[in-house]
């Protein structure tokens, strides 16, 4: 019987933040739509560094994610102190993408293959990210933390709570985009957008088994207790 790799709760955390950034870059860079998930923050990026250029996309992730944990509270009936922990996860992935944009504005992105390749390669680096934060007990960023809440408090299968959400972010960003941009450009909300939309959650879903199938996640510190309250 062949004995499952250790992966710890904690590297999780970090590579699935990480991959993640990453993954919002090259989506970015594509230009055919950045995920549906960050398509409000991306709008808002968009329109408000016109008068304030200091605010950068990561800046504007953690400010709206902020309010989804306000969200989160009202839906929950409850604050606990793992949202507090998420916010400081949104303002790090907030930093961390900003680094991502900048390095990945030099990739080769030579004509429509090269900008499949960033899409592609975007579509599948978020979704190894926000599987590996699903397994780990930092709260992750607001949005996989909502989801995971969600799931858990209605006891819904978590790729389908994803896919909903998913789904509303896309409609919310639709909206933002005909709102700051009128109804002749559209910006953030592509047809790669869309397409995202609809099978982002059902990826996530099948890395998210590859990654219980191959590995067996333990926690190498002693505080998981901590981000439980």
């Amino acid at each position: 019987m062949e004995t499952k790799k250790v992966f710890y709760s904690e590297l999780a955390y970090l590579f699935g933040i990480v991959l993640l950034a990453l993954g919002t870059a090259f989506m970015e860079r594509a230009d055919f739509g950045v995920s549906m998930v960050v398509a409000p923050a991306y709008l808002l990026h968009l329109k408000l560094s016109q008068t304030w250029p200091f605010f950068t996309f990561g800046t504007a992730e953690y400010a709206l994610q902020f309010f989804v944990l306000i969200l989160l509270c009202l839906v929950m009936g409850r604050v606990k102190i793992s949202y507090f922990f998420s916010f400081v996860t949104a303002v790090f992935y907030g930093f961390t993408l900003d680094l991502c944009m900048s390095l990945v504005s030099g990739v080769w992105m030579e004509g429509l293959p090269g900008r499949l390749i960033n899409y592609v390669a975007g579509i599948v680096l978020c979704s190894v990210g926000v599987a590996l934060l699903f397994h780990t007990y930092i709260a992750p960023e607001a949005y996989e933390l909502f989801v995971k809440e969600i799931s858990a408090k209605f006891n819904l299968p978590i790729h389908r709570v994803k896919t909903v959400y998913d789904i509303v972010s896309c409609l919310i960003g639709v909206v933002l985009s005909f709102i700051f941009f009128g109804f002749g450009r559209f910006e953030g909300v592509k047809a790669g957008t869309i397409v995202c939309a609809l099978i982002n959650g059902w990826i996530i879903g099948r890395i998210s088994a590859l990654l219980e199938v191959t590995f067996c996640f333990k926690d190498a510190l002693p505080l998981r207790k901590v981000f439980d309250r």
